[in-house]
């Protein structure tokens, strides 16, 4: 046996006995020199060889460390010969619970959710909810119990409380991640746009134009953090300029809502007769803008987060673009981290843009 391939073997038997384990420092080529008494040359070739047989890796300026997934050991003789095959594992399998995907949200999240779990060769089944609140329960309580899934990603339902079956999964440890919003106060890794900021560079962009008289529209914001967040960012733009002004009891665009569309316009129209001096709407998304344009005929300025304007047959505005395919992979890579074993955040935020209407293809 070669003198290089006497230290490979020594650092395999070191690593198949647990004596050097996944991340743990391997000597270096200075050290092993002295140890086996050759030459660095020698040392840093058996240290290459190991390297490219997947059992550890050299990061430049800290030294050599074995890998942190090991490949499969059974069968491995001497002298190696390029790379250990990896150790066959059932593949993972996740869940992700949402309350309904349309090409106006959620169509482009879930895509990229899909083709990242692919990437990961991990399994993924989809549970809509329909914005219900019970059905959000029973999914996340079922999916758990049987075992069918390793993980969850989730789209919290708009509620005035928040879902007890994902509070105890959360709390009990189990791996979630949360997307498009979070839990406030729990402890929970989430991934969203930052709709504080995102609100605000909105609003600022209707004061620059002009506007000094700018409302808000939504459903009820209790215990929605987007909805929280966005109306908290509308009400900071106005810092000695503008007035704000706000209407935040809509519910017929609420998936599974039984008020009618008749309803809320009548009181969208009611809101503008009793301030009329109002001359644009910030509305916190685009089924909300569309239905804001309908009740005042075009007589005033409409905003709101995501507009897919043509592309649904609907009409362009200027708008907060969230970069959904983003928060679709980076909740699938916190997920799969998470599996791992590894720390992952509790917050991460991804990148938006200000889009005007007239540049909306």
């Amino acid at each position: 046996m070669l003198l290089y391939e006497e230290i490979c073997a020594r650092l395999l038997d070191q690593i198949r006995r647990g004596v050097l384990g996944p991340g743990d420092r391997v000597a270096s080529e200075m050290e092993l020199a002295v140890e086996f008494d050759v030459s660095r040359i020698t040392s840093k070739r058996a240290l290459e060889v190991l390297r490219e047989a997947g059992l550890v890796e050299r990061v430049r300026g800290k030294g050599t460390f074995v890998v942190q997934e090991l490949p499969d050991l059974s069968g491995v003789t001497m002298p190696l010969r390029g790379r250990v095959a990896a150790p066959r594992r059932e593949a993972r399998t996740i869940a992700l619970v949402v309350p309904d995907v349309s090409d106006s949200y959620g169509l482009e999240l879930m895509c990229a959710i899909e083709e990242r779990c692919a990437e990961h060769e991990t399994h993924l089944i989809v549970r809509r909810t329909h914005g219900r609140q019970a059905d959000e329960e029973k999914a996340v309580d079922s999916l758990v119990a049987t075992g069918e899934v390793d993980g969850l990603i989730v789209f919290p339902v708009h509620g005035d409380f928040y879902n007890a079956s994902l509070l105890r999964q959360v709390l009990d440890g189990y791996p979630i991640v949360l997307v498009d919003r979070h839990l406030s106060g729990i402890p929970v890794s989430a991934v969203h746009t930052d709709n504080v900021a995102a609100a605000r560079a909105l609003t600022t962009r209707l004061l620059d134009q002009g506007h000094q008289h700018i409302a808000f529209v939504s459903p009820p914001p209790v215990n929605t953090s987007s909805i929280e967040d966005r109306l908290e960012g509308f009400r900071s733009a106005f810092q000695g300029r503008g007035q704000a002004y706000e209407l935040t009891g809509l519910r017929s665009t609420l998936p599974g809502s039984m008020e009618s569309v008749e309803g809320d316009i009548d009181a969208i129209r009611q809101f503008r007769d009793r301030f009329p001096e109002v001359t644009a709407y910030v509305a916190c998304e685009y089924n909300l803008a569309r239905m804001t344009d309908r009740a005042l005929g075009r007589e005033r300025v409409v905003a709101c987060f995501d507009s897919p304007g043509d592309s649904i047959g609907g009409p362009p505005y200027l708008h907060v673009r969230q970069n959904q395919g983003e928060m679709g992979r980076t909740a699938v890579d916190l997920l799969v981290a998470r599996l791992r074993g590894e720390t992952v955040p509790n917050l991460t935020y991804v990148p938006f843009e200000i889009v005007d209407a007239a540049d909306d293809h």
